[in-house]
């Protein structure tokens, strides 16, 4: 065998285990060459001196004394604590740990710590489908809302429905011409009872879905489709396309403030805002219907932020972090237009493009509530005095 088969074996050996070897070398070198000082503060000298001394005499010249004695010397020796059997100390004896928190509470605490949250499961089917035909596909309409009476509203081109969730009868509310169509949005009244339609001609009408009747239609507020409504106790806001600004976001985690005023049809069009506060791409944006320069976005799931804006200003007035996205629900085929929660705050329906209408049990079954809410005034009792 030649010398080049004879050093292989060597090298691999080398290359596998570098590092542990190295370790072995030096642990060893460490405890040839390491030597222990002793800690003088800690030891007897005294004694010390005693044991090599008189101590070694007394054991290797042994002498006979009576019982009396014995015992008398042994009293001594417990005295004096003469009774070591070390006499050099390498350190310390360490200090008696100083219990700071009782052991009751702290092993309460701990088991608290131990117990494992409950991990909420969100199903990811829905519950049920119902078929929504002519449901208008516009991101800037708010064609569903569910009431406090537990029924949902959704327009379906010119026509209003009612499905109430208690027994899952359907009824048809309004239906309005082609003219003054379709319906461009909804919205129940706090009662339950009462609901505001806004109209592709900017009108908006009330109606009383107890006796099915209209109660009056309100004109003039706008000059272009209503696509927005939001009550505030008996009074209504209503937004519509009388606005001068456009906001857009996307996944380069940015957002835009666009101003009708600077746009030409002559020239590229610059932006008014530029925001860069998202930390992921800009999922969801909303105008306030009642304060045309406030804008709420909101974030992906590496951002989890709502962030409220002036647009005339481009400042952030308020980000609140969400804590996480919602998980992810499968079932339509097309984009989701709209969403509504139902009273109870557990179901989610949803409204999407290809002209269905999902419920999704996103936040398990509802509390049971010990005392009944206090009956909401109704915005319109006080209707039948008005001439």
């Amino acid at each position: 065998m030649d010398s080049g088969s004879l050093s292989s074996p060597a090298i691999k050996s080398q290359s596998r285990f570098p590092l542990q070897e190295q370790f072995l070398q030096r642990k060893s070198s460490r405890d040839n060459l390491d030597r222990f000082i002793p800690n003088r503060s800690a030891m007897d000298f005294d004694y010390a001196h005693y044991m090599l001394t008189e101590g070694a005499k007394g054991k290797e010249n042994p002498v006979a004394c009576s019982p009396s004695r014995e015992a008398y010397r042994k009293q001594l020796a417990e005295s004096l604590n003469m009774n070591r059997t070390r006499i050099l100390a390498f350190k310390n004896k360490p200090p008696t740990p100083v219990d700071l928190i009782p052991h009751e509470s702290s092993s309460s605490t701990h088991q608290q710590d131990k117990t494992p949250k409950p991990k909420r499961i969100i199903p990811q089917t829905s519950e049920r489908t119902l078929d929504a035909p002519d449901l208008v596909d516009d991101y800037y309409l708010n064609l569903l809302d569910w009431g406090s009476a537990n029924v949902l509203a959704i327009a379906l081109g010119n026509t209003v429905y009612l499905w109430d969730a208690s027994n899952g009868s359907t009824s048809e509310l309004m239906t309005v011409d082609d003219e003054d169509g379709p319906v461009t949005s909804v919205s129940w009244a706090p009662d339950g009872r009462h609901i505001a339609v806004g109209l592709n001609n900017s009108e908006v009408q009330l109606w009383d879905t107890a006796s099915d009747k209209q109660l009056r239609t309100l004109r003039g507020g706008h000059r272009q489709r209503v696509g927005s409504l939001a009550w505030n106790n008996h009074i209504l806001t209503t937004g519509g396309m009388d606005g001068q600004q456009l906001a857009s976001g996307g996944n380069d985690n940015l957002l835009y403030i666009w101003d009708r005023g600077t746009a030409s049809s002559t020239s590229p069009t610059q932006w008014l805002h530029r925001l860069e506060d998202h930390t992921s791409a800009v999922k969801a944006l909303a105008w306030c219907p009642f304060q045309g320069n406030l804008l709420a976005t909101g974030g992906g799931s590496g951002d989890r932020s709502i962030k409220f804006w002036n647009t005339h200003t481009g400042a952030c007035l308020n980000s609140i972090d969400t804590g996480s996205q919602m998980a992810e629900l499968n079932g339509h085929t097309s984009r989701v237009l709209y969403m509504a929660q139902s009273p109870d705050g557990c179901t989610v329906a949803t409204a999407a493009a290809d002209e269905t209408l999902r419920f999704w049990n996103a936040f398990g079954t509802p509390e049971v509530i010990a005392k009944a809410a206090p009956k909401a005034r109704e915005p319109f009792s006080h209707l039948s005095r008005i001439r």
